[in-house]
């Protein structure tokens, strides 16, 4: 039981020195930003670092949006082989019930939504872009 609590209080004591170290780092950033954003060159490599991750920024959820769009889809598509095949079982009465056709039918329809949505979303965000890239120039 007491090694239990010692070794509870050292993991404690190990998150706390860990959050104290990454709280250090972030002032230490912070007072880093604040001291090259005086001068003129340092100013614009925080600007242009900042466009940059941006951006990055941007494509990266961009891309996470279309892939897991498509291994929705993916799914989507295993789920309707599979009432395929539940309906030929059914159809042949070698199903007891309808049920694992209706469960695979549920199951193709809604990994399709959540594709078919992630697809949306990411048309959505880059006519987003376009529309506001437009009206600024």
């Amino acid at each position: 039981m007491t090694t239990v609590i010692v070794r509870l209080a050292a993991a404690k004591i190990i998150r706390m020195i860990a959050s104290e170290i990454v709280q250090k780092i972030g002032a230490m950033v912070r007072i880093a930003v604040r001291e090259l954003g005086r001068s003129r060159t340092g100013s614009a490599l925080i600007r242009g670092i900042q466009a940059t991750a941006s951006s990055l920024g941007r494509v990266l959820h961009q891309l996470w949006l279309e892939v897991t769009g498509f291994i929705f889809l993916a799914i989507a598509g295993v789920g309707a082989m599979t009432a395929l095949r539940e309906y030929g079982k059914y159809h042949a009465g070698q199903a007891t019930g309808p049920g694992r056709l209706i469960l695979a039918i549920m199951l193709a329809l809604c990994f399709a939504w959540f594709g078919v949505s992630s697809f949306w979303r990411v048309n959505k965000s880059s006519a987003r872009r376009r529309d506001s890239r437009i009206r600024s120039d």
